[in-house]
Order: structure tokens, then sequence, then C-alpha cells
């Protein structure tokens, strides 16, 4: 006959062992939510790279997202552009909604312009010059009509005073569209 001891004992590992399988199932089905949830927030962004003011970053992708239009910048700067939009964007331009809703991102891809070497009254894009980026977020960006700026030339962003001319110039020009200078191309 086994002494109480022994059954203690015997009772005390069973007990171990079921906490430690509980342990792990728990940790086997938490984990992976948790992980998945830290991934989809994407990877934490440098605040070197943000913008100064708004702390707006360039948005990973952005190259691949869909056009809303292209423009030319006459003299001085001499530029050829292409506006493009993340899916926000061009269902609130599909849908002719104005405010822009939350979570709408603009980016402004911006090259000098060139001749082409094979056709000659035809201009192509040259050297990169700038990304700008406006983030539409009403509550952070309250005092600026909802929108948060990013200037940004090889990556980096441009100094804090050219950031303060960024809604100043949307403000005078572009009040009656959202703030928005740029219209869908038919």
């Amino acid at each position: 006959m086994p002494s109480i001891e022994a059954e203690k004992k015997e009772h005390s590992y069973v007990t171990a062992i079921t906490l430690a399988v509980l342990l792990l199932v728990v940790l086997l089905t938490c984990v992976p939510y948790l992980v998945s949830i830290a991934l989809a927030e994407g990877p934490p962004q440098n605040t070197a790279d943000a913008s100064p003011i708004f702390g707006v970053t360039i948005p990973p992708g952005y190259k691949q997202w869909e056009l809303i239009a292209p423009a030319e910048e006459a003299a001085p700067l001499d530029e050829l552009r292409a506006v493009v939009g993340n899916q926000t964007a061009i269902d609130a331009y599909q849908a002719g909604k104005l405010p822009f809703p939350d979570g709408t991102i603009l980016v402004k891809r911006a090259w000098k312009r060139k001749q082409s070497p094979e056709f000659a009254s035809a201009t192509i894009p040259g050297a990169a010059t700038t990304v700008q980026v406006m983030v539409k977020d009403s509550k952070k960006y309250a005092a600026t009509g909802g929108w948060g700026f990013g200037r940004f030339i090889d990556g980096k962003p441009v100094d804090e005073a050219q950031h303060r001319t960024c809604w100043g110039c949307h403000e005078a020009r572009a009040r009656s569209r959202d703030y928005v200078f740029t219209r869908l191309a038919p």
C-alpha cells in the first residue's frame, strides 16, 4: 500500500506536468497571434527619417501605388511629377469624396525634366529630386487641416524651415479641395 507521502509526491508531479502542458498550449496559441500583430504594424520607423514638425515618413511600397495624376512643374524647377496614392486615397478620389478620409496618403514623386535622346520632342524623367508625402489624420494634424506633410531628398527629410512652408501654401491655394492640389487624371 502506497504511503501518503508517495501519493502527495505523485499528485504534485501530475499537477506540475498538467500546468506545464497547459502553459505550453497557451504559449503555442498566443505567440503566433502576437507575432502577427507586431508584423502587421510593420517595422518601427527611424525617427531620423521622419519629417520635422509632422513626423511623416516615406511609406513603404509607395512606388507600387496607383497613379492619381502626372504633373509638370515649369522653370525654375523644371520637373516631371507623378502623384500616387494608397488605396484609401484612390477610393476617395473615385467616389469624389471630400474631405478625404483619415488614412489617406498621397505621395508626389519628382524628377528633373530631361530631353529624350531618342525622340527630340519628348521629355523624360532625369534625376530624382524629391518625394513629398501628405498623410490625413484629422486628430493628429488638426492644426493643419488634418494633413501632415513630409518632403524628402534622397530618402532624408528636408529641414524644418522648408516644412513650415507646406501648410501655408496648401491652405492658401487648395482650401476648397481639402487642401489637396492634385485632381484625379481622367
